[in-house]
């Protein structure tokens, strides 16, 4: 989860989503990326249980799944806490 969030255009379409759902159009108005670029992003994102599709008539609308953000965040902060708890206890040779 971390790699796809360190593409800056995947972290870019995140950003936008935490604002509401939205669909292609409108991420590739707000992002400038071409239409296919932002729909192949758009499925490695929801590969990874990051949004979830959603249809609205002619359109799909995609939205943010917070949860997946979430457990990501905690996954981090424990290790910050685990390194933190042991920075000053290395491992012998």
């Amino acid at each position: 989860m971390i790699r796809l969030l360190a593409d800056p255009l995947r972290a870019q379409i995140i950003a936008l989503l935490a604002d509401g759902p939205a669909c292609t159009c409108h991420l590739v108005e707000d992002t400038g990326a071409k239409q296919p670029n932002i729909s192949n992003h758009l499925r490695l994102l929801r590969d990874a249980g990051l949004v979830v599709a959603e249809p609205h008539g002619r359109f799909t609308y995609y939205r943010l799944v917070p949860e997946a953000l979430e457990t990501a965040a905690g996954h981090l902060t424990d290790l910050a806490r685990r390194a933190r708890a042991r920075s000053d206890a290395p491992r012998k040779c």
